[in-house]
């Protein structure tokens, strides 16, 4: 028999099959520690299931029945077969009828509608005299994606409005023209959307994990216990964790906005002390946030597996990244209860639309009343957790 047809010694024999017990005996281990890790597991299966569903269901990258606001200036059938039209493409849902041009651009500014429409005085009997008046369609066009679908769609307009008020079938010309005006990002430069957006996104991502991971970290290295048997208060602990990392983000936001200006040409065109002032609003918020997050996990892993798991939904459904007037309206609500949605309005009017308190205050109200809401829960929470 040749040495190649000997059999393996009975020790290389004992030692595949110790490998294979002691690399089972491990994966056990494995199995029972995930087990045991209830948040961890729990982020296991539910971001899939997250990102399935937010893409599945929320996420419309051609939106519908964007928020519309018409100026009217006259009272007249040819005035509604147009406005009429313009829903019919699916594209406006007119929310707003105002009769005054502050009002119009109020509207515009504040972000509450993303299109008006202006029907001047004596738009029927220009028509029917063969003048070719103009109809004004003002876009704000902040978010291109949301906007450039709808104006694309305004060329049907003039047909099927006309279709049963002046003449049966296409008229021989147009009688009258639809002039589309985009406004505070007239060139659709993509760097004017994102720029500002990117503020609050970085924003969000750095102080939730900061804050988050600042805590759990004291707990895991036991200094917390130290910590807390000085003469000092939890929500004294808590400002303490929180205020220098407002320093921190005031920096990043500077940092940002600073190089997309630079860089960019992203304009500044509101009140910077303002912006500045709401900055702090949202960054307290954040971190608010994390320090809840703080105070329902064990140890850093989890503090980072749970900010992930509501930085995801911040982006998807704050209006970053899609166009938030096209998502469903559970979509929109869920949306509404993130801090990131109602910074991302801010900070776009401030810088693109030079928008003032008097068009933020729903949205600051809003960040307000969450900053209270997360705070509030942090300091439960955190005083549970010494009890």
């Amino acid at each position: 028999m040749s040495t190649f047809d000997q059999p393996a010694p009975v020790h290389e024999i004992r030692e595949r099959f110790g490998f294979l017990r002691r690399s089972y005996a491990m994966l056990i281990k494995e199995f029972i520690q995930l087990k045991r890790d209830r948040v961890s597991f729990a982020m296991i299966v539910m971001l899939p299931v997250m990102q399935l569903l937010l893409f599945g269901y929320a996420i419309n990258t051609t939106p519908h029945n964007l928020p519309s606001a018409v100026l009217l200036q006259e009272e007249s059938d040819l005035a509604r077969s147009v406005l009429k039209a313009m829903e019919n493409t699916a594209y406006f849902r007119f929310l707003y009828e105002v009769h005054d041009v502050e009002d119009f651009d109020n509207l515009l500014k504040s972000g509450k509608v993303l299109f008006g429409v202006e029907i001047p005085r004596g738009f029927e009997r220009a028509v029917r005299r063969g003048d070719k008046p103009a109809l004004l369609v003002a876009a704000d066009a902040t978010d291109p994606v949301a906007a450039s679908a709808a104006i694309g769609s305004l060329g049907m307009v003039v047909q099927t409005a006309l279709k049963h008020d002046l003449y049966i079938g296409d008229p021989p010309e147009m009688p009258f023209e639809i002039r589309a005006h985009a406004r505070y990002n007239p060139a659709a430069s993509s760097s004017l959307n994102i720029v500002p957006g990117l503020v609050g996104t970085i924003l969000t991502m750095t102080m939730l994990i900061f804050t988050a991971l600042s805590v759990t970290r004291e707990v895991e290295r036991g200094t917390m216990e130290s910590l807390l048997s000085m003469p000092i208060r939890p929500v004294e602990v808590m400002f303490g964790k929180i205020i220098p990392y407002v320093l921190v983000g005031f920096l990043q936001a500077f940092l940002i906005i600073g190089i997309g200006v630079v860089l960019f040409g992203v304009p500044v065109l509101g009140n910077l002390f303002l912006l500045a002032l709401l900055s702090t609003l949202f960054i307290t918020t954040n971190l608010s946030i994390g320090y809840t997050i703080s105070t329902l996990v064990q140890n850093q892993l989890q503090a980072m597996q749970m900010s992930m798991m509501f930085f995801l939904p911040s982006i998807l459904l704050s209006g970053f990244m899609f166009p938030f007037a096209g998502m469903p309206a559970w979509a929109q609500y869920v949306g509404e209860c993130l801090p990131l949605t109602h910074y991302l309005r801010i900070v776009r009017a401030i810088m693109l639309k030079g928008a003032s308190m008097q068009n933020l205050h729903f949205d600051t109200l809003a960040l307000a009343t969450l900053m209270l809401v997360a705070m509030t829960v942090a300091v439960t929470r955190f005083r549970r957790t010494l009890d």
